[in-house]
């Protein structure tokens, strides 16, 4: 389960490693990206890649209220075909969500202690994603997001 990120990169590097045109927001350094913020989304659009902000926690367009987001932060790989809030967007609505390290807790003395996991070589990641978009019932628009996840290698 990933439940919490980080981002810690240039612009441009990130541009590059996603053949990125622009950033259009401030991208700055982010060392414990949380549930219920906003994060960099990477969305196919017409053959190219375009990155925007999302809220991590996925409110599905057909849910009641915002509320359901903080409990769909990931998603299972191994039951995203079986599950009505994610078959759907499974078939049409990916993105890669850009990261360098996650946090896994481990029990150390009664208590737990976060260890950032990263790639070897320091290089950026991306979480494989779903996202949807949910209209409150004042009109405006929710884009949100989950992480895909699987078990551990």
């Amino acid at each position: 389960m990933c439940g919490r990120f980080t981002l810690v990169t240039y612009p441009e590097k990130l541009m590059s490693r996603f053949h990125l045109q622009e950033i259009p927001f401030d991208l700055r350094p982010r060392y414990n990206i949380a549930l219920g913020q906003q994060i960099p989304a990477i969305l196919a659009d017409g053959g190219r890649h375009r990155i925007g902000q999302l809220r991590w926690g996925l409110v599905p367009s057909w849910a009641q209220d915002d509320k359901i987001g903080y409990k769909m932060i990931n998603a299972r790989a191994e039951t995203l075909q079986e599950k009505p809030a994610f078959r759907r967007l499974f078939e049409r609505k990916r993105c890669m969500i850009p990261a360098d390290g996650f946090f896994e807790w481990k029990q150390m003395d009664g208590r737990k202690q976060p260890m950032r996991l990263t790639m070897r070589s320091g290089e950026l990641f991306a979480f494989a994603g779903l996202f949807d978009t949910w209209t409150a019932p004042d009109g405006q628009k929710l884009h949100t997001c989950t992480i895909i996840t699987t078990r551990p290698n």
